[in-house]
């Protein structure tokens, strides 16, 4: 894989993460997989592992949005907040099992999201995300 190794996962579905963990890990025998039950755990460890200047660590991140606490939409607000340089080394992918239309054209609106993608996340999703870093 010539993309980021390092993938978060964000999503309070504990058997999610897991699935999430194993399909990364079958692709990329290297990932780095962080996963976080808590959004606001995972936008800590973001800002503490992706800011500064002299800091070249990318990841992809796979985002839910229904979640407790904070949800999806409300990390984007903050995450949209932040440094620019911390944006572009994190990549976001929703990862959701909503297929209302109003969430996939919201998540299309956000600049800082990749793409939408319905769950599970798969080898194929995998695949075509890699193609579309490569590009």
């Amino acid at each position: 894989m010539n993309v980021s190794t390092r993938f978060i996962v964000i999503d309070d579905d504990e058997f999610n993460n897991k699935i999430c963990s194993v399909t990364l890990e079958k692709i990329a025998k290297d990932a780095n997989v962080r996963t976080f039950l808590s959004p606001v755990e995972g936008f800590e460890h973001i800002v503490s592992e992706y800011s500064g200047n002299d800091n070249d660590n990318s990841a992809i991140l796979f985002l839910d949005i229904n979640m407790p606490v904070m949800n999806g939409w409300e990390f984007l607000e903050r995450f949209n907040e932040l440094d620019t340089e911390l944006k572009k080394r994190v990549k976001i992918y929703i990862l959701s099992s909503s297929v209302d239309k109003r969430d996939i054209e919201k998540a299309k609106a956000d600049k800082n999201v990749m793409h939408y993608l319905i769950k599970p996340l798969t080898k194929e999703t995998i695949r075509l995300i890699t193609y579309s870093q490569n590009r």
